[in-house]
């Protein structure tokens, strides 16, 4: 299988990376500079990369890109700096997930391509109503006010929600959403649910980036579980011992 990865310079990208290499997957990364990247990923065949701005790209370069792969992940996110937060493009994973969509819908594949993307909890699952606090929503209210990334976390999702849905014959998706990211060497037991069992603002949730890797490379290979989540927007926790 060929999977295709943005964002997979980020912590939680290589991460995903080094699980989808270790399940066997032939992998393709965009990044916009790979001098940063481990010294492993320039010396295996197993992963492809593609030095470039992933928006800077054409339409006919991402058709290109996309053309040979059954799966794309996202890891997509801002910089958390003035500039990462504030500065443009504001809607990046927005726009990603829109023109890889797209690209995979004008070769029109013979299976349905799936694309998983990394959310966050703070972002509520609209398809089923999910109850929060007055004080939540509050909350919520501020970030759309005053961080851009969460919009763009916001309105990616809901792409996929709305306008790929649940029958498009191209495309099928999951949206997994983490609580608090922990950076840990090895993965872990985890938990998931079809919605927070905690609160995203006031809770104490907590969940390693390399769990959220491995459950995002076992969704790309294990159909079982691709079935049970897709279309879903499954929240992520590490098990409490």
């Amino acid at each position: 299988m060929t999977v295709l990865v943005v964002g997979a310079s980020g912590a939680t990208g290589r991460q995903l990376v080094g699980q989808l290499v270790m399940q066997g997957h032939s992998v393709k990364v965009v990044v916009r500079s790979p001098n940063k990247l481990p010294n492993a990923w320039h010396n295996t065949k197993h992963i492809q990369i593609v030095t470039a701005s992933l928006l800077e790209l054409s339409d006919a370069q991402l058709r290109e890109l996309t053309l040979d792969c059954n799966a794309i992940a996202s890891c997509l996110g801002h910089t958390m700096s003035w500039k990462g937060i504030y500065g443009q493009p504001r809607m990046l994973v927005t726009t990603a997930v829109q023109r890889l969509c797209t690209a995979v819908d004008t070769h029109k594949p013979e299976s349905p391509v799936k694309f998983v993307l990394m959310n966050t909890i703070g972002n509520r699952n609209r398809d089923t109503n999910e109850a929060i606090s007055l004080a939540q929503k509050c909350v919520i209210g501020l970030l759309r006010l005053l961080l851009p990334p969460h919009v763009d976390n916001e309105k990616a999702a809901d792409y996929l929600r709305t306008q790929i849905g649940q029958h498009n014959p191209f495309v099928e998706w999951a949206a997994v959403r983490p609580d608090s990211l922990l950076n840990t060497d090895e993965v872990t037991e985890y938990e998931l649910h079809p919605s927070p069992i905690t609160s995203a603002i006031f809770g104490n949730g907590k969940t390693s980036r390399i769990n959220v890797a491995h459950f995002m490379a076992q969704l790309i290979k294990d159909e079982d579980l691709w079935l049970k989540w897709k279309g879903k927007m499954p929240v992520i926790y590490n098990r409490k011992s």
